[in-house]
């Protein structure tokens, strides 16, 4: 019953998200309503405060700095030009044929020095649609394009990368972010292949539409 009160809380979620609603007022309420629904209605005032404000506080101590830095380093990106220096040397290599990968590429080269992802997304995006409508590719592919670079190969899979989500795992399994080097290059560069080719065949369909 448990895991059936998470997966409807779940999709109630992701359908009251898409219908505009604040994710940030939908977590809690999702999340009681599982506790509610899995039986344990009469301890969610001692779950609340014993076991999630308690874990909330240990993961705010370890990680909160992590996500400060990022932040910090992404708006000096951004403001500095730095960010836009780095688009533009790529599109100076590949051409403007070859947009999504250049867009990859940039939000791999940010998060990949350290840049947090979610910093990135925003500070790639004006970018994008720049670089998008410069080689006339529709901008619906920009977020999907954002996400392969700044979500995939760079937050989970290459060796050595700062992403919060390499560092979590890392007391837990007593390793260090550069676990597994040869696994994740060799993952890394399966999301980056697959991923690019298939963006690329939607700009290549687009363009048979005559979709610009």
């Amino acid at each position: 019953m448990g895991t059936l009160a998470i997966i409807i809380s779940l999709l109630l979620l992701m359908f009251l998200a898409y219908r505009g609603i604040s994710v940030l007022l939908l977590a809690p309420l999702m999340a009681s309503l599982a506790v509610l629904l899995s039986g344990d209605g009469a301890f969610l005032l001692p779950i609340y405060t014993d076991s999630f404000m308690q874990a909330l506080g240990n993961y705010v101590i370890q990680f909160f700095p992590l996500f400060l830095l990022g932040a910090l380093f992404g708006q000096l990106m951004a403001d500095s030009g730095a960010a836009q220096s780095i688009a533009n040397g790529i599109v100076d290599k590949l051409g403007t044929h070859h947009v999504v990968l250049t867009v990859v590429l940039a939000c791999g080269v940010l998060t990949y020095g350290g840049v947090s992802l979610f910093v990135v997304a925003f500070a790639i995006y004006p970018i994008s649609r720049e670089l998008f409508h410069r080689a006339d590719v529709p901008k619906r592919l920009i977020p999907a394009s954002i996400a392969l670079g700044s979500f995939t190969f760079t937050m989970t899979a290459l060796p050595g990368t700062p992403a919060i989500q390499n560092a979590i795992p890392i007391p837990f399994f007593e390793t260090n972010s550069f676990a597994a080097p040869g696994l994740g290059i060799i993952a890394g560069l399966i999301m980056l292949g697959l991923g690019t080719t298939y963006l690329q065949s939607r700009v290549t369909k687009a363009a048979a539409n005559n979709e610009g």
